[in-house]
């Protein structure tokens, strides 16, 4: 099933169950996925690692508001965001736990011989294209600079 016939199925539910939150979150992910797809011009859809992107995107757009509005003292305003994070983050793959991240870390540093922080792009790379979806780019990169280092 695509994306975006799981998002209108879980807005259904949402709005049975009057899931404001949910309701938000989902219509998000529709409305990213339809101007991702004017912009293409792909009527019919987009792939599937474009659809992890995007969410990936809107996961990312909410728990970097989270962290400033709590650094702001702003928990009323966080705590929303984060809400939606929970929802949207059911649309994206099973996430990798950072050991898992880190085997691949090394296996990917070991493979092409890295020797420094000169190679953190060639790292980052090859390792955010093989575990795409399956883990955040920020935990990626923390883990090949302390890998590298």
């Amino acid at each position: 099933m695509a994306l975006q016939d799981k998002v209108m199925e879980q807005m259904k539910v949402a709005m049975k169950a009057k899931d404001k939150v949910a309701l938000e979150s989902l219509r998000a992910i529709k409305s990213a996925l339809l101007l991702a797809q004017t912009e293409t011009g792909s009527g019919n859809g987009l792939s599937e690692e474009s659809e992890i992107q995007l969410v990936q995107k809107l996961v990312k757009q909410r728990k970097d508001s989270a962290a400033i509005f709590q650094e702001q003292g702003r928990s009323d305003l966080a705590e929303p965001e984060l809400a939606q994070v929970a929802i949207i983050e059911q649309f994206l793959p099973e996430q990798l736990t950072e050991e898992e991240i880190e085997k691949v870390v090394v296996q990917t540093i070991e493979a092409i011989g890295a020797s420094g922080m000169k190679d953190m792009g060639k790292v980052m790379g090859m390792v955010s294209k093989e575990l795409a979806g399956q883990a955040d780019g920020k935990t990626i990169s923390t883990i090949v600079k302390k890998k590298l280092a």
